[in-house]
């Protein structure tokens, strides 16, 4: 069977922006270790040439020296171009993100606006309008409804307030009781109960010689 109708192949997925992003600082990565590297040797170089003497020897480190500063250029070259390659792969990441919260939020809205559409069409303006106003008519029946419950009884609708200033300034001129006091407040006060005579303080009195006449003739009386 695998030879009349074959076997299909197993199709490998098309890299991303996202893939070629990650691929490319794996590179820049890989390039900033060898700088690295060249930046140690350099460091080598130039200490051993300031321990020498100027002569042959001297001129041959100074060679490899520039060698190395060559190839550390063109690796500086390279990372700078891989971080631009970089920086467009993520700006274009950046906007298809941004198309894609676009598409959306338009989406949304679109399915929002068809939601409102159908939901309104079961709104009817004038019903609204009528139920207004059928609420409007019930609140003024219950406030009729409250007056007439609280309304007094026997009572004239035709009351005048001056009428009833004046009737209360005459009510009050009837009960001052400034000219004419009432019988009980015109009673006299009680009179007063004589004072009792003082008790004795206990000492003795020498008799007088009008006392002692009195005495004599006391007797004389009551015969």
């Amino acid at each position: 069977m695998n030879r009349i109708f074959g076997v299909s192949k197993n199709k490998t997925p098309k890299p991303t922006l996202n893939d070629a992003i990650t691929s490319t600082e794996g590179r820049m990565s890989s390039v900033e270790v060898k700088i690295k590297e060249l930046e140690a040797r350099l460091v080598g170089i130039r200490d051993r040439m300031q321990k020498m003497r100027d002569g042959p020897g001297k001129n041959v480190l100074k060679q490899q020296a520039l060698k190395v500063l060559q190839q550390k250029k063109q690796y500086e070259a390279q990372r700078d171009q891989l971080m631009q390659q970089s920086f467009n792969m993520e700006s274009a990441v950046f906007a298809m993100d941004n198309v894609k919260n676009t598409m959306s939020t338009m989406q949304a809205m679109q399915d929002a606006n068809k939601a409102m559409k159908k939901q309104y069409k079961n709104v009817d303006i004038d019903k609204i309008y009528d139920i207004q106003d059928e609420m409007a008519d019930l609140m003024d029946q219950a406030n009729e409804v409250q007056e007439l419950m609280g309304r007094s009884y026997n009572m004239p609708d035709d009351l005048d307030e001056d009428d009833l200033e004046a009737e209360l300034d005459a009510l009050g001129d009837d009960l001052n009781f400034g000219e004419e006091m009432p019988s009980y407040l015109n009673d006299a006060e009680p009179a007063m109960p004589e004072l009792l005579p003082e008790a004795p303080d206990g000492s003795f009195r020498q008799p007088t010689e009008n006392t002692a006449e009195s005495a004599r003739a006391e007797p004389a009386v009551r015969m």
